[in-house]
């Protein structure tokens, strides 16, 4: 990084359960060099967890509380397990926590497959909400008054559309919807409407941005791989790459309107000054998350997390070396060799 000055900038965080711990990492080392003034901040699943924490802490105490606010949630969630704790919790006993196809995971995934959350959990129970509702005051994120801008995705069941959580509408419940896999939990039910994981519809949307910030810098911090390494041959690898190509279609298809649009700005045609051109940043680590199956993401070990971690945090410092003088000047990530 070039300068110390701070710049806006909105931030987009996809889902991807226990890989979300990369994007606390991103998120520590941007608030540790207090560089960026964030207008928007949009989350999905995973995303929407570590969003509610950083949205919350910057609005309650700055840089040092949102810090303290996504290490206070992701110790709680080592400490329980609560994205999958039957497979957490076996394969942390049976020493098979880091490989990339777990056989706990394997044998919890195929159980699902045939019993709904309905029949093995009936009384709903979600372990992520006492934790999530200790680590952020619901309240005081929703009051009124300076800080971020707060948008949580969930996917409605009923009808499939995405539905975008803000303002009065932020709560535990639309935090836990944004993350609810529907092979694990009950449905959440909001004003009598139902919601699954965000990810199927917008993993995550951009669009909130786009219509509520007046910053044209958005950065995505990506942890579904887009490009892979090798042919996936296996039953297992194939139903991995299948939900990626699910959870970033949506991603991929709003970066192509993105960049017509800004084609048309820069050419001139720009609706009256009604188009304007964005300029987007991203951030993600493919070579670690290619090596990953998806039964790393109940994986809670704290040194599979803190690892994660540990290697976002170098993302970001590698971003805010090379791209930091591009914020607000000029996209650093080329949309059409990325995305399209």
């Amino acid at each position: 990084m070039k300068s110390v000055d701070r710049k806006p900038l909105n931030i987009a965080l996809q889902g991807g359960g226990s890989h979300g711990a990369f994007t606390w990492g991103v998120l520590d080392r941007f608030l540790e060099a207090d560089c960026f003034d964030f207008e928007g901040i949009v989350g999905t699943s995973a995303g929407a967890m570590n969003a509610a924490a950083l949205a919350y802490g910057l609005k309650t105490g700055g840089p040092e509380k949102a810090r303290e606010a996504l290490t206070a949630y992701w110790e709680a969630m080592m400490k329980v397990g609560a994205f999958a704790p039957w497979p957490s919790m076996i394969d942390r006993m049976i020493g098979d926590g880091n490989i990339k196809y777990s056989p706990a995971f394997a044998f919890s995934d195929a159980l699902t497959k045939v019993m709904s959350p309905y029949a093995l959990n009936p009384l709903g129970y979600n372990p992520i909400e006492p934790i999530i509702s200790k680590v952020v005051d619901f309240d005081a994120l929703r009051a009124s008054g300076p800080g971020p801008k707060l948008f949580l995705c969930a996917t409605n069941v009923m009808n499939g559309r995405v539905k975008v959580f803000q303002g009065d509408e932020l709560s535990v419940e639309s935090v836990l919807a944004s993350a609810c896999l529907p092979f694990m939990y009950h449905a959440v039910e909001i004003d009598g409407e139902y919601y699954w994981d965000g990810g199927y519809m917008g993993n995550p949307p951009l669009f909130p941005i786009f219509y509520n910030c007046d910053c044209r810098d958005v950065l995505v911090v990506q942890i579904t791989p887009i490009n892979l390494s090798e042919l996936p041959t296996d039953s297992t690898s194939i139903f991995d790459r299948i939900n990626g190509l699910s959870f970033n279609s949506s991603l991929m298809r709003e970066m192509r309107v993105v960049n017509f649009i800004s084609d048309l700005v820069r050419r001139g045609i720009d609706d009256g000054g009604r188009l304007k051109e964005v300029f987007i940043h991203t951030i993600d680590t493919e070579e670690t998350m290619n090596k990953l199956g998806a039964s790393s993401q109940a994986n809670l070990d704290r040194k599979f997390i803190g690892g994660l971690f540990e290697r976002g945090r170098e993302q970001a410092d590698v971003f805010l070396s090379a791209h930091f003088d591009k914020v607000g000047v000029e996209s650093s990530t080329d949309i059409e060799e990325k995305f399209m």
